[in-house]
């Protein structure tokens, strides 16, 4: 390897580029049908658009849903369980219509549901009576609140389903055992999300589709059940937190009883903000195969139901979801620090792994590559946090000797949602320049347990604020970043986390807000229904606590923000609308502070389209190479900043 070069941190040239960068797919939702394994891939290439894939027994991999399907559904408006499979018919959302539609092998797809205004999600196929069990959501009142049912779709013709079981605010899971006779599902009710308290029933399936002895199998507004299965001999299978921690249980009917099959501090699951999640699966009726994780970190394990022995599977991979089992296999997405997402198959038999499909087709030098390294600290009240730390790593450059890096803060969304560790390119385009990048899993992140989950319950932009700023100081001390150099940024409630960082503490020197929430009052009136009620846990509950919700609004203290800021927003976001970061642009105008506000058209939340991936990437960059004063290795696309001296 040739000698490194000596330039400033920020300014080094990497082959870790924008383009490279917005190209990688999205993997979800493994789908296994006799011998054919079949995924959704999000394509940013194509606009955002979800495809279904399918990879054959004798390892040919096809497109199934071409332009113009786009296999996405919006109940909930994050979607998930978006098609289900069944003797190689595959039934998916179509994004643009929210219409079911049914394709057969060597067909066209065609729809199955009626053209009103309602969506479909986490179908399950019922072959004995040709009909689907899933999720409906009724948009067809305006003036009303969607209402949220589980349904029976007939298979063949324009249906608008029949309603199995309503009253309650939400619905999942629907669940049908092998002899198409009892269904499982979980339903709960505002002000909780699925992961405060989630209630497991089942029901028998009579012979025309309807319901009969239905029956609670687990209840209270404490406990979180989730991902309910059944196994080949007929028994009911779940994960539930009544410990503290998601851990697997079953249910003995004859008992009726739930019989905890492995106590460990570690989660057999993640928290339910989209549909199809699974963490488990069985093999056998003797034997699960699950992940699990521990310390920010997924493993994967196997369970055998009869003495409960439980085993780890020593495995490459720092990251596993949607996991799936069938003809003597686990096929699952997973990843590391060092592999890009994939879909991964686990051979029972030979113990052996296998990509099937990777989520990015070109490969990486490893001497561009920064590994995470999991760290704990102190934070507020004297209470430990978690967080992957990654330093700068470019094989062809250095800096100067005690030159320390800039240090960007990573908040992520949900916010109960978690730091990953699996290859982000994301991320490799900043360490690769010359930042240090450090990941926050902050109090409220899920992985490690209940308690830490609940940390952020009426302290929403205090401790997750806390945490990350703990996080930055820590690394300072420690003499691994430039404390005069240190940004945050975020997404969602991670940019409402960046917004309250940069407004009431003055320790970072610039911010970058993705569809982050600037106004908590305006939030809780135009929100979506799914998250409609979250903030009564987060906060409080409104308008009794009004007073607190303009506290921990950084729209109210404008005067108070310290540090220049950007703002990335979708313009059809339904979940953070656009005036929330419109009304930060506008203070940041009459503060007369450095800003720039960047907003795309035809995105929603999150943003899915290639060029608008890597807009935001090369804007971010170019913010902070005038903020902290280095130049750029490659010219990009400049990005107007109001307000700053040249």
């Amino acid at each position: 390897m040739s000698e490194q070069k000596i330039a400033p941190y920020g300014s080094w040239k990497s082959p870790i580029t924008s383009e490279l960068a917005s190209s990688a797919t999205q993997l979800t939702e493994v789908a296994v049908d006799g011998d054919e394994v079949y995924w959704r891939e999000l394509r940013p290439e194509e606009q955002g658009r979800f495809t279904i894939m399918k990879r054959t027994g004798n390892e040919r991999i096809t497109e199934l849903t071409g332009p113009p399907f786009n296999a996405r559904t919006l109940v909930h408006e994050y979607g998930g369980g978006s098609f289900a499979v069944a003797k190689g018919t595959v039934y998916f959302s179509n994004f643009s219509d929210q219409r079911v539609y049914r394709l057969d092998p060597g067909a066209q797809p065609r729809p199955i549901t009626s053209e009103i205004n309602t969506r479909f999600a986490d179908g399950v196929i019922d072959p004995r009576r040709g009909r689907m069990f899933c999720v409906r959501e009724d948009h067809t009142h305006a003036d009303r609140e969607a209402a949220n049912t589980l349904v029976s779709l007939s298979l063949d013709r324009n249906d608008s389903g029949q309603v199995l079981v309503s009253g309650n605010d939400f619905y999942s899971s629907p669940r049908l055992n092998s002899e198409g006779s009892r269904l499982a599902w979980l339903t709960w009710n505002h002000p909780n999300m699925p992961w405060d308290g989630a209630e497991l029933w089942v029901g028998d399936v009579k012979p025309d589709g309807s319901l009969d002895r239905i029956r609670r199998v687990t209840s209270g507004s404490t406990e979180s059940t989730m991902q309910p299965e059944w196994s080949p001999d007929g028994t009911l299978y779940f994960v539930s937190d009544r410990t503290g921690w998601w851990n697997l249980y079953r249910w003995d009917e004859d008992e009726d009883r739930v019989e905890l099959l492995h106590d460990m501090p570690a989660e057999f699951g993640r928290p339910h903000w989209t549909f199809g999640m699974s963490s488990y699966a069985f093999a056998s009726a003797e034997r699960i195969i699950c992940a699990y994780t521990s310390r920010g970190t997924w493993n994967l394990a196997e369970l055998d139901t009869r003495n409960l022995k439980f085993k780890a599977i020593e495995s490459p991979y720092s990251e596993m979801m949607y996991v799936r089992a069938a003809s003597g296999r686990a096929v699952f997405v997973a990843g590391s620090p060092t592999e890009p997402e994939s879909v991964i198959q686990f051979d029972l038999a030979t113990r052996q792994f296998s990509v099937l499909y990777r989520s990015l087709s070109a490969t990486i030098d490893p001497g561009y590559v920064s590994t995470p390294e999991a760290i704990e600290f102190l934070t507020s009240h004297d209470l430990t946090a978690y967080a992957f730390f990654y330093p700068p790593r470019n094989a062809s450059f250095t800096a100067s000797r005690g030159e320390l890096p800039p240090l960007i803060v990573i908040s992520h969304g949900g916010p109960t949602s978690a730091a990953r560790t699996t290859l982000s390119l994301a991320i490799q385009f900043w360490t690769s320049r010359g930042f240090a990048v450090v990941d926050v899993n902050y109090g409220g992140s899920t992985g490690y347990g209940r308690a830490y989950r609940e940390r952020l319950y009426g302290q929403w932009g205090v401790v997750d604020v806390d945490h990350c700023v703990n996080a930055a100081l820590y690394l300072v001390k420690a003499g691994k970043v430039d404390g005069n150099r240190l940004a945050i940024r975020g997404g969602s409630a991670g940019g409402y986390t960046t917004l309250c960082a940069v407004t009431f503490r003055n320790v970072f020197k610039a911010g970058a807000s993705y569809y982050g929430v600037s106004d908590l009052e305006l939030l809780d009136k135009e929100t979506h229904k799914f998250e409609s009620r979250y903030d009564i846990k987060l906060i409080g509950p409104y308008p009794e606590r009004r007073e607190l919700y303009r506290e921990r609004s950084p729209i109210h203290f404008a005067d108070r923000i310290s540090c220049p800021m950007i703002l990335f927003q979708g313009l059809e976001d339904k979940i953070v609308p656009p005036n929330q970061a419109e009304l930060m642009v506008q203070a940041l105008q009459a503060k007369g502070l450095p800003y720039a506000y960047v907003a795309f058209e035809g995105e929603q939340h999150g943003f899915r389209r290639k060029e608008n991936i890597k807009r935001a990437l090369e804007a971010e960059l170019y913010f902070y190479s005038k903020i902290f004063d280095f130049e750029l290795a490659e010219p990009v696309e400049p990005v107007k900043i109001e307000n700053i001296k040249t």
